[in-house]
């Protein structure tokens, strides 16, 4: 958890670690960062496409080096439909912050670039629709109920 943390801290969170539990408070705006994915104990390739989608609304220009995978920026062409500003060079993804995304259809291209635009989608201003679902929903049970939870307005397409 620690870079995933200190790269938090870094974008204007305050965050409060207890033994069992972290508060994080991104109540402000967030500012940019700079993040390269490394193996552990670096920066996790993993959490890549979720740090991209945060940082298409923080204030100023952040950078995000891919050490590890090939092509795993394809989801930020789904994130320009909701407004992200970015540019892709070779392994390396350069994002201008916008002050909201805003609602659209886009479509998942793999599991972990989906879960980015389901979170992009909670926090855009209108609706927003996410196809090809499946790499989600195999790779994160009742992702949908766990975000309603915490206060999202998800509704799968079967539920309607």
């Amino acid at each position: 958890m620690s870079p995933i943390l200190h790269k938090l801290r870094e974008c204007g969170c305050k965050i409060k670690e207890e033994k069992s539990a972290i508060t994080i408070d991104a109540s402000k705006k967030l500012i940019g960062t700079e993040i390269k994915t490394m193996p552990y104990p670096g920066f996790p390739t993993d959490l890549q496409p979720l740090f991209s989608c945060l940082l298409t609304t923080c204030k100023g220009t952040s950078i995000i080096t891919e050490n590890i995978f090939e092509n795993r920026f394809k989801f930020m062409q789904e994130l320009k439909r909701m407004g992200a500003k970015f540019n892709v060079e070779g392994k390396t993804l350069v994002i201008k912050g916008v002050r909201k995304l805003h609602g659209a259809t886009v479509e998942s291209t793999d599991l972990r670039g989906g879960a980015a635009l389901v979170i992009a989608g909670v926090c855009a201003k209108g609706i927003t629709k996410v196809n090809k679902v499946e790499h989600i929903l195999r790779g994160y049970e009742n992702l949908d109920y766990k975000l309603n939870s915490l206060g999202a307005n998800i509704i799968r397409e079967e539920d309607i």
